[in-house]
C-alpha cells in the first residue's frame, strides 16, 4: 500500500503539478473517488474544481467488468471495449440499453452534484484530469473524448496508479501523463491505499463546496 488515503495521493500529485501554478488551469475530477484526490490539487494550484461526469458500462452479469463507458455532453460520447463486448456475448440492443441506464445515472449526478451550475470554461486553458486510479482505462478514455470537445489548450492526466504501459495508450489524447506508480498484479486500485472507503454523494458535494470556499 503506497497511499494512506485519497487525500494523501492528491497531495503527492500536487507536488508534481506545481509547475502549472502560473497557468490558467481547470482541475477536472472523475467522481466519486477522483474528487477527493483532485481537491488538494485544485487548492494547491488555486484552480477551479469541476467534474467530468462519466459512467462505466458494465457487463450484464459482471458489472465491475467494463464493456465501455459513456461521458456526459451535448452529444454523449461512448468508448467501447470490443473484446469484452464479444466475450460477454452482448447484443447491440443490450449494450445500448445499458448505455442508456448509465446516461440516466450521469444525469442524476449532474443535477445532484452541480445543482444547475454551468461547467467551468476550459477553452484555451490547461485541463488537469484526476481520478483515484486507472484499472482498464475505458472510463478515462471516454472522459477525455468528452473533454476534447471543449477545446482546452493542454490536457494533463494525473493519476496515483495506472497499468504498466498505459501512457502509450493516451499518447494521442493528452499532452502529459503523470502517474505515481504502476498498478499491482492483482489489478485492484484499492490495493494501493491503506484507506479506500467508497465516497457517498454527500461526500462529493462536501468536497466541491470545500473547493469553492
Amino acid at each position: 500500500m503506497s497511499f494512506i488515503d485519497r487525500q494523501n495521493a492528491g497531495n503527492r500529485l500536487a507536488d508534481l503539478l506545481e509547475k502549472y501554478r502560473r497557468d490558467d488551469v481547470v482541475v477536472f475530477a472523475l467522481p466519486r473517488g477522483g474528487v477527493e484526490v483532485a481537491l488538494p490539487i485544485a487548492l494547491r494550484l488555486s484552480a477551479p474544481l469541476d467534474l467530468l461526469l462519466v459512467r462505466k458500462i458494465g457487463a450484464p452479469h459482471q458489472p465491475e467488468v467494463a464493456m465501455g463507458a459513456i461521458v456526459d455532453g451535448d452529444h454523449p460520447a461512448i468508448v467501447r471495449n470490443e473484446d469484452v463486448v464479444r466475450y460477454a456475448g452482448v447484443s447491440e440492443t443490450t449494450f445500448q440499453e445499458l448505455a442508456d441506464q448509465a446516461l440516466k445515472e450521469i444525469e442524476r449526478r449532474r443535477h445532484l452534484y452541480l445543482a444547475g451550475r454551468s461547467p467551468a470554461p476550459v477553452a484555451g486553458k490547461t485541463a488537469i484530469v484526476v481520478d483515484d486510479g486507472v484499472a482498464t482505462g475505458a472510463t478515462l478514455k471516454a472522459a477525455l473524448m468528452g473533454l476534447k470537445a471543449s477545446k482546452p489548450a493542454r490536457i494533463v492526466v494525473a493519476m496515483p496508479v495506472a497499468p504498466v504501459g498505459f501512457s502509450a495508450e493516451l499518447q494521442s489524447d493528452v499532452d502529459e501523463f503523470i502517474c505515481l506508480e504502476e498498478l499491482c498484479p492483482v489489478g485492484a486500485v484499492g490495493a494501493h491505499y491503506a484507506h479506500f472507503d467508497q465516497l457517498s454523494d454527500a461526500d462529493v458535494i462536501r468536497l466541491l463546496e470545500a473547493a469553492k470556499r
